[in-house]
């Protein structure tokens, strides 16, 4: 019987910054570590490039991402799971009874 080695590949856990571009997304990883002299604890942050296939994850969300193989320049991080989602607020004025002004033009000066 063959037996199989788990996968052990490094794992983060981040919120999701942006995912404007295609099939990718930025997460923020926060560690909270002590100072190498002074011993406080401060917080680093670090972002990652995620690869993101099907588009599951929006801004805020919280993420969990893994070492993957280079997909592109930045890339090295494929999503695993989606930990918690964030809550998607909406401008639509219409559903509260208020009817969206029109942008006014700026006036041209007369001199």
């Amino acid at each position: 019987m063959a037996e199989t080695t788990p996968n052990n590949k490094n794992e983060k856990v981040g919120s999701v910054v942006s995912s404007k571009m295609a099939k990718t997304i930025v997460v923020e990883v926060i560690r909270r570590v002590p100072h190498p002299l002074y011993k406080r604890i401060i917080s680093k942050r670090r972002k990652f490039y995620a690869h993101d296939e099907q588009g599951e994850a929006k801004v805020g969300d919280v993420v969990r991402i893994i070492e993957c193989r280079p997909l592109s320049k930045l890339k090295r991080w494929q999503l695993k799971e989606v930990l918690r989602k964030a809550v998607q607020v909406t401008t639509d004025l219409s559903a509260i009874g208020i009817q969206p002004t029109p942008e006014k033009r700026p006036s041209k000066k007369k001199r």
